[in-house]
């Protein structure tokens, strides 16, 4: 499947990728190919699906397939990966865009990265019988790639509460996260349940913040914004400010 965008968004250089558009404008006869291919690779993968395959799901000939895709069956891959790459990327915003506040953002683009993957069809099918198509891309290397490229996109919503610097070390420690939990499973870990991602970023994620951002020598609190031993330090940037009153300075 060479050059798809998924191989496209790998080569690009992480400042210059924040959003992602379609390479080629899709026509009601493209949506109606891919799907159609994506339907027959969740039924019994990539090696076994043909055109005459995809044809009958989209509900056409072979000759209108091979007119939309000249390339044949590896231009219908391709296609396949860079609409899944943009919709993935383009739910993502859609969440991240309407979080309220840093927490929000977190579990936002934490839950629905996570249930994209998860719930999507055709890649728990590869998972399980063609495993070697998509390890291939998150193999050594590659994985930083991958982590590159989604720092890039998620990195711009936590701006709207930490400073660039900050920004790009989280995103790319909640990436982190994201694949390890997806990749090695834990007990009572579900990042699909809304819930459970914010208790985790409630417990680890937002104290990591603090922790990085304290002064050396002060001991991070479990009350959020306030060092131990210390007088109350300012908490992470909000829309919002909140005041401590009856605490001794």
């Amino acid at each position: 499947m060479g050059g798809t965008r998924l191989e496209l968004v790998l080569g690009m250089r992480p400042d210059d990728l924040v959003r992602l558009e379609p390479v080629i404008p899709e026509t009601p006869a493209r949506v109606r190919v891919i799907d159609a291919a994506l339907a027959c690779i969740s039924r019994q993968g990539v090696a076994k699906t043909t055109l005459d395959d995809v044809a009958r799901e989209a509900g056409c000939s072979r000759a209108t397939v091979y007119r939309v895709f000249p390339g044949g069956k590896d231009a219908v891959l391709g296609a396949v990966v860079d609409t899944e790459v943009s919709r993935f990327f383009s739910a993502l915003a859609v969440r991240m865009g309407g979080a309220t506040d840093l927490e929000d953002v977190f579990v936002a683009g934490m839950t629905e990265a996570a249930s994209r993957i998860t719930e999507h069809a055709a890649l728990r099918y590869l998972l399980l019988y063609e495993p070697e198509l998509v390890l291939a891309q998150l193999a050594f290397a590659r994985m930083d790639q991958v982590l590159a490229v989604t720092c890039a996109f998620t990195t711009p919503f936590l701006g709207r509460w930490l400073d660039q610097a900050e920004s790009r070390r989280v995103a790319e420690w909640a990436a982190r996260i994201v694949v390890s939990y997806l990749m090695c499973p834990a007990e009572g870990v579900d990042l699909t349940d809304a819930g459970k991602v914010r208790r985790l970023v409630r417990l680890f994620v937002l104290p990591g913040i603090r922790a990085l951002r304290e002064p050396p020598g002060i001991a991070a609190s479990p009350v959020p914004g306030k060092a131990v031993g210390a007088r109350t330090t300012p908490s992470l940037k909000t829309n919002r400010s909140t005041t401590n009153k009856g605490e001794a300075s």
